[in-house]
């Protein structure tokens, strides 16, 4: 992917936070929180909780968010297939570059939705079947036997009917092999 197809990618993945976004906000996973520390720095009225399953990632992520003083953001380990959080606790939930690699994916697509508040916005990126040849080699050759991507993986269509069947507004956009979506519940 060139630098224009990469900000665009990027752009779209986090175009379902307002700038002016003050309400709770969950990201799944935080990974390294290379993506988003900065944006949240920019929403210091949010009340911003990010859970990843590896302790590992997750303390990277707490260090960029210290480094950049963020004080209304805060961290769990936990597990996407079961978030421990009660039912629409959420404005709006963000996963970037996570659904492609979580081994149950009903789950996860169940429990994000389960969270999220009547109105609120479901958005973020991950990798989809189908757009690209080479970027699939890589993926079924390379980071499937590795363990960082778990099949099955979603094709643009197959995407698009299953968050229609949840959300009443879905937008979805393919840059490459990253699909970038925004729902509406």
């Amino acid at each position: 992917m060139d630098q224009e197809k990469n900000t665009r990618y990027l752009y779209r993945a986090i175009s379902g936070i307002s700038e002016d976004f003050s309400g709770r906000l969950l990201e799944v996973p935080v990974g390294t929180g290379v993506l988003t520390m900065l944006v949240y720095k920019t929403l210091p009225n949010s009340d911003i909780t990010c859970l990843d399953y590896s302790i590992d990632m997750m303390e990277k992520a707490q260090h960029r968010a210290k480094g950049l003083e963020l004080n209304n953001v805060k961290f769990m380990q936990g597990d996407v297939r079961k978030l421990p959080f009660a039912d629409e606790n959420f404005d709006l939930v963000i996963s970037l570059n996570g659904f492609h690699a979580f081994p149950d994916k009903e789950a996860a697509y169940s429990e994000t939705f389960r969270v999220l508040k009547f109105g609120g916005i479901f958005c973020g990126c991950f990798y989809i079947q189908g757009e690209n040849r080479r970027t699939d080699w890589f993926i079924k050759h390379l980071y499937t036997p590795k363990g960082f991507f778990t099949p099955p993986f979603e094709t643009l269509d197959s995407l698009r009917k299953r968050l229609e069947s949840l959300h009443k507004q879905v937008e979805l956009e393919a840059v490459e092999s990253i699909v970038c979506f925004t729902c509406k519940k």
